[in-house]
This record gives structure tokens, sequence and C-alpha cells, in this order.
């Protein structure tokens, strides 16, 4: 049975490339205010698979400090972990103060992937689906922001996208066994999302669906949601004074053939891009320019 999604208008590049920029450099703005108020955000990322969840991460992530906002994609639990307090392992990767966790899939695995693939216990699933609420009411009691979006996409969408990752050897490494058993169990991860939902849309942190036919739509949509959801001011990093550099004079760089340096594999399509137009081989002496490199 193939679902009716709503149908994507896809966002024309220039048009995308121009609003991702502007939201990204809201987005350094937001972590500016993250950092100095000492905020603490959760943000949560899941979908089915191949629904743009990563990409949507990168495109989140692509400009901000790595120190100030972390990416959690945890691998399967290991045999210690899988005898811990289900929510265990996730706690030490909540954000302290001035912190933004983006977590790439996270204790929803559980209500989703563990339940239709047999991977827990049926005791252990409703246990979740009992103690996931009350864990994020605690966390948001504790003035942790949670933020919980679910990436949506077609089966015939998803059937493509994974056909095109098969051919490609760049995003092969994305296509794994259990993703492929997502097409034939279609309808039981549309049951699980949607017992899930029932459970877990809780006022104190709510579900948020991104709809991602359009992955750039998608991208925009939910960096645009963000940014509303985190009552950010606006707050100028403090000026940093570069002074002037002094002159080397008690220095003499040792000579560069004592080196083990890299090959110039650059400097070898720079020659046969002017060859190809008859034009000079440009000169590859680094060592004429006043600057020093060291």
């Amino acid at each position: 049975m193939t679902t009716k999604a709503p149908k994507a208008v896809r966002v024309p590049k220039a048009a995308y490339e121009h609003e991702l920029s502007r939201l990204q450099a809201e987005l350094v703005t937001m972590q500016q205010w993250v950092k100095v108020s000492g905020a603490r955000i959760v943000v949560i990322f899941e979908g089915r698979d191949a629904a743009g969840k990563g990409s949507a991460i990168k495109r989140v992530t692509e400009y901000l400090n790595p120190r100030i906002a972390r990416i959690v994609a945890l691998p399967m639990p290991t045999d210690r972990e899988r005898t811990q307090w289900y929510f265990q392992r996730y706690i030490e990767h909540l954000p302290a103060a001035g912190e933004i966790v983006l977590m790439d899939r996270s204790w929803y695995n559980r209500a989703g992937v563990e339940r239709v693939m047999g991977y827990c216990t049926s005791d252990q699933y409703h246990r979740f689906l009992h103690q996931a609420p009350i864990f994020e009411r605690m966390l948001v009691e504790e003035g942790i922001l949670v933020v919980k979006y679910w990436f949506s996409v077609s089966d015939r969408e998803q059937e493509r996208r994974f056909r095109s990752r098969q051919k490609d050897p760049m995003r092969r490494w994305k296509l794994s066994e259990t993703d492929v058993l997502s097409i034939t169990k279609w309808v039981e991860y549309s049951r699980a999302k949607d017992d899930m939902f029932v459970h877990t849309d809780i006022p104190e942190a709510p579900w948020w669906v991104v709809e991602s036919e359009d992955k750039r739509a998608s991208r925009l949509n939910v960096i645009s949601h963000l940014l509303s959801l985190v009552p950010y001011e606006r707050t100028e990093p403090p000026k940093v004074h570069i002074p002037r550099r002094p002159k080397a004079s008690d220095y003499e760089r040792p000579p560069r053939e004592e080196m083990n340096a890299v090959p110039d594999y650059a400097a070898t399509l720079i020659t046969a891009k002017t060859k190809a137009k008859g034009e000079p081989s440009p000169s590859t002496d680094h060592g004429s320019s006043p600057s020093q490199a060291l």
C-alpha cells in the first residue's frame, strides 16, 4: 500500500542556498546566546530510514562550535549497557550549561526499530512508553529544553532514496540490511510510530512532524522552527584584538628539503588544466613569497 504524502514542490536551489545561509547565521547568533545564558537544549531527530535526519543535522551544525553543539549518534548497546536502566546511557550525553545536544536517533529506538525488529521484550517496550514521558518531564523541570522532530517521508520516496544510495559509492555505507527491511515492514513501523505518538506526545515535549519529501524544504523548515522555539537574544561575542606580528629577526626557517613534504598533488591538476588551455605552466616556487610559511 502506497501512502499519500503532501505533494512536494522542490525549493529552487538558489533560493534554498540563500535562505539556508541566513538561517545558519541565526543559528550562530543563537549559539552565542546559549553559551552566555547557560541554556541547555536537547534536539531529537527521529523518523524513518532515509527521511533526511542526518542531512538536516549536518546543516544545523555546519557553522556551530562543536564544543557547544554536539551530535550524539550512539552505536548498538554493549552487553553491559543492556543490563542498565534503559535511559542510563543517554543521560551522560545530556547537555551541561551552555550546550546544545542534537540526537541522531535517541531513546526512541525502543519504540521504533527495537519494537518492530523484536530487539526488546514486550515488557521492556511498554515500560518505555510509561517511563519516557516521565523522564522527559523531569528534563524539562530541570530547565532543559527538549525538542522532538519526526521526519516524515512516503514509501515511494524512501525506496527511491535507498536505490540512489545503493548506486552511489559515496553514500552506500548509509544503507544497511536493517534499513532495507523497513521497506517490507512499512506498516509495522507506521503502527509503532502512531503508538509512540499517543504515549509520548506530551505538552512539555511535543512531537513536531517535518514533511521531508523535499529535503531542501525540510532543512529550511526545521531550522526555522528550531530558532522559533529557542528564546534567544542577540548577544555580541567579545571583541578579540589581533596584535601586529613582530618581525622575526632572530629566526631562520630550516631548509625545506630537509623536511618530509606532502607531494603537491594539487599542482598536477593546475598543470593539466593550463596545458589543456595551451597556457604556460604556473610557477611552483613557493619560496619567493615575502610571507614565511612555518
